[in-house]
């Protein structure tokens, strides 16, 4: 008989039960056998509930306090072994635990320790803190552990900020354009965003600043735009220069579209600023109303941006088609958009009302007529779409808010 075994055998006949549960609980934790060390607590609980020891029975054939009671002590267990895993820096194997009693934050917490010390250098970290992604990944090459973090924070939705930020730093832009378009969380997609297109520029400007500083022999004055950069220097558009992938700069700009964030349309305006100089090699027809691509986007988010709205406005409205020409209204869907985040509601509605009522909701990318009205408070126009629509409810809620439109203003 090993050592051990005698060890717990003595503990046993001397304490009894709970010596044995306190020697085998100390084993566990020291030799950090911590799957070992939840199912002991589990067996401790069995004990104490006077079940039979090795679980025959399932949860529904116990008595409801018994279950409350043993569910309690494995919702702690989880919570102690989870716990002690994390104290490792081992998220991948804390997180079945917490995952089990639906405790995210604990993990959330650990995965924003583990991205803090990959931005500390090497020799300055501290030795106890998570272990960060490997000093040789690189882009495009990850770490076991990151790709463990990144699962279970992006794809699990622990903590997507924090999962996109290793996916940018440990595989790059291209992928971490792919991952864009699944991004699971509202709530936090601005900040991934604005990180993703903060990351692009930052590489265009890198780029842009070598190939001048090795044209010119000295590196250009700071400079926080491509445009201050390309001013006065027509030689860096020849036909086959670029200087990021124009790929992922349409990605950018088309994501940044949706944007509220000044900087972030900013930076989506300096990109297309930058992508409508390349020469013709590099150009593309957008669909509508994005047919000349980077000059258009330029104008449009222009206009997000509040600079030159009435031009942008009078550009977008020019590329209306007549009634039915574009089965699915692409101009007058982005044309309704601008207007909407330039909160010129009543010209959104009647935009939507000439061109998009014969679409349906899922054909829309932006607000239904009914929505527009309620937008721009006009209620006579919301109960007339309502009757067309036999839509009963949004008659209901015409008809109320104009009584009390009514009433408020004749007080």
């Amino acid at each position: 008989m090993s050592d051990a075994f005698e060890r717990l055998g003595q503990a046993l006949r001397r304490g009894g039960a709970r010596a044995g549960f306190e020697v085998l609980a100390g084993r566990f934790r020291e030799q950090k056998q911590y799957p070992a060390l939840f199912e002991l607590r589990l067996l401790e609980k069995r004990h104490e509930l006077g079940l039979p020891l090795v679980q025959t029975e399932t949860a529904a054939e116990l008595a409801p306090e018994t279950r409350r009671a043993y569910d309690e002590a494995f919702i702690q267990a989880a919570r102690e072994v989870g716990s002690l895993f994390l104290a490792d820096g081992s998220i991948a194997r804390a997180w079945p635990y917490f995952r089990a009693i639906g405790e995210s934050a604990p993990v959330a917490a650990s995965i924003e320790a583990f991205c803090s010390a990959e931005a500390v250098p090497a020799d300055r970290r501290d030795p106890a803190a998570p272990s960060p992604v490997a000093e040789d990944a690189g882009p495009g090459r990850a770490s076991e552990d990151a790709d463990a973090v990144i699962e279970i924070a992006f794809h699990e939705r622990v903590h997507p900020r924090k999962g996109y930020e290793l996916i940018l730093k440990n595989y790059g832009t291209c992928r971490a354009i792919s991952f864009f378009e699944q991004y699971p969380d509202r709530a936090t997609r601005e900040d991934a965003l604005a990180l993703l297109a903060r990351t692009l520029h930052q590489e265009l400007l890198a780029a842009l600043r070598r190939s001048i500083e090795g044209a010119e022999g000295a590196a250009p004055a700071p400079a926080a735009s491509a445009a201050e950069l390309i001013a006065g220097r027509d030689w860096l558009f020849g036909e086959y220069d670029y200087y990021v992938d124009t790929s992922h700069v349409i990605s950018v700009i088309r994501f940044s579209l949706d944007s509220a964030r000044p900087e972030t349309l900013e930076i989506a305006r300096d990109l297309a600023r930058y992508g409508a100089r390349l020469s013709s090699m590099f150009q593309f027809r957008g669909e509508p109303p994005f047919e000349a691509g980077f000059p258009d986007y330029a104008i449009y988010l222009d206009a997000l941006l509040r600079h030159e709205v009435e031009s942008a406005l009078a550009h977008f409205r020019g590329k209306l088609p007549a009634p039915g020409e574009d089965p699915s209204a692409a101009a007058a869907q982005f044309l309704v958009r601008l207007l909407v985040r330039l909160e010129l509601y009543r010209e959104a509605l009647d935009v939507s009302l000439a061109h998009l009522r014969e679409l349906g909701r899922e054909q829309l990318i932006c607000p239904t007529p009914l929505e527009l009205c309620q937008l721009s408070g006009d209620y006579e126009r919301m109960a007339g779409l309502a009757q067309e629509q036999n839509d009963l409810v949004s008659y209901t809620a015409a008809a109320l808010q104009l009584e009390q439109a009514r009433a408020t203003s004749s007080t």
